[in-house]
């Protein structure tokens, strides 16, 4: 259960990163924003179906997270024309640093 309670969390992380930055006039065109967005609709709806029945069980406001995580995440238009914006020289962060990236990385620790 407690890795479940983790990757609900997560979404829910990870939801409110990209709902933020989709104001941004650099990460909002970015290739990592459009693929982030897309493999977190991808998640949220695969353990959604994987743990249909745990999901009805779960303590607590895990349930109402979850929720505005795939609310958040649906809301999200992602960029049309997405492209890689360090390699287009849009970016300016240093060098392995991208906000979405290092948000994307938390969940390979979980």
């Amino acid at each position: 259960m407690a890795e479940l309670v983790n990757e609900i969390r997560y979404f829910h992380y990870i939801s409110g990163v990209l709902e933020h930055q989709q104001a941004d006039p650099v990460c909002s065109k970015c290739k990592a924003f459009a693929n982030t967005l897309a493999r977190m609709k991808e998640g949220i709806a695969e353990l959604e179906s994987v743990h249909v029945e745990r999901i009805h069980t779960l303590p607590g406001g895990l349930m109402g997270l979850l929720e505005a995580a795939r609310n958040r995440l649906e809301g999200i238009k992602p960029p049309g024309d997405a492209v890689g914006q360090k390699k287009a020289g849009n970016c300016k962060m240093p060098e392995g640093v991208c906000f979405i990236k290092l948000s994307k990385a938390v969940r390979d620790r979980l």
